[in-house]
């Protein structure tokens, strides 16, 4: 098992703290669990079994098994595995759709619902068994999901934080309204901001680590780091890894330092 050993300044606390430990962090999932498992071995093969693990939300929708996922998670949280996970707008999406009546997300367009082809809540229902057919009505649909979809599952995802921060980084899924205090920054922002956000080229009190826009590949802009490349739509789940104040792309060869943007040569 590998260890290193550097440091990092907190902007915060301006002081210095020892980090013995890296820190992983994966982007957006979306049902595809076989890929994860491929992650997580690469993970435990660069930082060990008990590797700090930061997974980014969005575990659920348009891959094939959602459930699966949700499974593994809780799991290895029950097992003591450090691992946390921040809640993305798909995760949140599949809460309010299970909750007694259907809720819509109010950052969802009006003509949409979580059963919409492109969001990919029914794939969410079918690896847990229901019956997703078209011809059926949204409410039988969802009738059936209230006596298949574990109740464990459904408060694991109810009980998902917005956040996770750790030192000088801040793991969220969407991102941050720049500007704004953590306590105060809404929810819906946490897991939906886009442009907002992406296009501030401005350092944030943290190096913010997030997913939700689907990138060619994992990216650092220098004030935040991007890792959902899309395994939404079949392509690879991506891994990173933070120590002191480096971040390396964690690929199938192992690490791959990342430069921020701003400062390529």
């Amino acid at each position: 098992m590998k260890r290193y050993a550097s440091h990092f300044f907190d902007q915060q606390n301006r002081r210095r703290i020892l980090m013995t430990d890296p820190i992983y962090a994966i982007g957006d999932v979306h049902g595809q669990l076989e890929k994860l498992l491929e992650v997580i071995a690469r993970i435990e093969a660069d930082g060990g079994p008990t590797a700090n693990i930061v997974f980014l939300g969005d575990l659920v929708d348009r891959g094939p098994d959602s459930s699966g996922v949700i499974e593994l998670v809780i799991n290895a949280r029950q097992l003591e595995k450090n691992w946390q996970v921040v809640k993305g707008n798909h995760d949140r999406m599949f809460q309010y759709f299970m909750e007694d009546t259907p809720r819509h997300d109010t950052r969802l367009r009006a003509e949409l619902s979580w059963m919409h082809p492109r969001l990919g809540g029914r794939e969410t229902l079918a690896s847990y068994g229901v019956d997703v057919h078209p011809d059926r009505t949204e409410r039988d649909i969802h009738a059936e999901a209230r006596a298949k979809v574990s109740q464990s599952h459904m408060a694991f995802i109810e009980n998902l934080p917005f956040f996770h921060q750790v030192g000088h980084l801040l793991f969220v899924h969407a991102g941050i309204r720049p500007g704004i205090a953590l306590p105060k920054q809404s929810e819906d922002d946490l897991c939906w901001i886009r442009d907002d956000f992406l296009n501030d080229p401005r350092q944030h009190p943290w190096l913010v680590v997030h997913g939700h826009t689907v990138v060619p590949a994992v990216e650092h802009r220098g004030n935040r780091v991007n890792l959902d490349t899309g395994a939404g739509y079949g392509n690879p789940i991506s891994a990173a890894v933070f120590e002191g104040d480096q971040v390396w792309r964690l690929g199938p060869n192992g690490r791959e330092l990342l430069i921020p943007a701003a400062i390529q040569i």
